[in-house]
């Protein structure tokens, strides 16, 4: 479903590989070395233009491709998170012969076949933001992946949001799986059973209760479904989104008078309604995939395997934790698309 405040790290092959492809846009960014037409490239997202999240991916694809000087286009689905419509957009996608298709992998079956004939066709097929469960050795033959590792970064945000838990009592815990089924959803929630598992260990005279619901990907379906399971256990001690949702949940929080803290709420993106409840104190930890990343390396990915040989690379985008002390600054480079 990432540039940059100090808190950000990326792994060392994802490090070397920005100061390459740095070094290829100051070099050959305005002048690229290629002597044939300008790259092709089109971006598939599962998202709606509506989503916030996806406004910095394309404000990081915009910005790439201007830097090489490529034909661009990003395309959404109309209804966010539909798989089907994101397969339509891909058939026509690749029925324009592009030079790259760049595509997030939701769902392991739905764009195999499509994304192995755009290679056959010597298309290239970068993933980013999601990638097909099996990683590089899945069905799909894309060539990188640039995006989150998912697990860790839900175990992470878990270990984090657990420090908080009160010292004695025991604790319900909510897991809202956003898209059931869907990679990105059942991947983060995985680490986040993780590292409620870490807690478990670390507390085993503690009893804590732990449910999974169906949250939904709308910010007014998330409010309505965990507000009604915070109607009917009062004695939540936290939730957990694996998207932005639970911006909605913190704001049926405050409409209710509940004072923040009291249910304890974290999730993954930074997006302007996730920041203004942490600004408020009813989100204590966020996880920041860096999506302008996401946007701008896959095509960095394209323009230096085309123009140089080289070959695509896995970038892990980190799993950032962004707490109510960074919100200030996150902000002021989210008002410019870059968060």
């Amino acid at each position: 479903m990432n540039p940059k405040i100090p808190s950000v790290e990326l792994r060392p092959l994802a490090s070397r590989f920005v100061v390459a492809a740095c070094v290829a846009c100051s070099l050959f960014g305005a002048n690229p070395a290629r002597s044939a037409e300008p790259l092709n490239i089109v971006m598939l997202t599962h998202g709606a233009a509506t989503n916030a999240f996806w406004q910095a991916v394309k404000k990081g694809f915009d910005d790439a491709c201007a830097r090489v000087q490529a034909h661009c286009q990003m395309v959404f689905t109309q209804t966010d998170g539909s798989i089907e419509q994101q397969s339509s957009n891909f058939q026509a996608a690749l029925a324009r012969k592009p030079d790259a298709i760049l595509t997030t992998i939701v769902d392991d079956s739905a764009l195999t076949s499509m994304i192995n004939e755009a290679r056959a066709k010597n298309v290239m097929v970068i993933a980013y933001n999601v990638d097909q469960s099996g990683g590089a050795s899945g069905a799909a033959k894309r060539q990188a992946f640039i995006g989150q590792n998912f697990v860790p970064a839900g175990r992470s945000l878990a270990q984090q949001l657990s420090r908080q838990f009160p010292k004695d009592g025991p604790i319900r815990v909510l897991v809202g799986v956003s898209a059931p089924g869907q990679n990105w959803a059942e991947q983060r929630a995985k680490g986040v059973m993780q590292g409620l598992d870490d807690w478990k260990r670390a507390n085993p005279t503690r009893k804590i209760v732990i449910d999974r619901l169906d949250s939904g990907t709308d910010l007014s379906v998330t409010g309505e479904r965990v507000g009604a399971y915070l109607t009917a256990h009062p004695d939540t001690t936290a939730y957990f989104d694996m998207g932005f949702f639970h911006a909605a949940v913190a704001q049926t929080l405050k409409d209710r008078g509940v004072p923040p803290g009291k249910v304890l709420l974290a999730g993954f993106d930074i997006v302007p309604q996730v920041l203004q409840m942490m600004k408020a104190g009813y989100i204590q930890a966020e996880v920041d995939q860096q999506p302008y990343t996401q946007g701008f390396m896959p095509v960095m990915q394209v323009y230096l395997a085309k123009s140089f040989g080289l070959a695509p690379a896995d970038i892990n985008t980190g799993d950032s934790l962004v707490m109510p002390a960074q919100a200030d600054s996150v902000i002021a480079l989210a008002q410019k698309g870059l968060r």
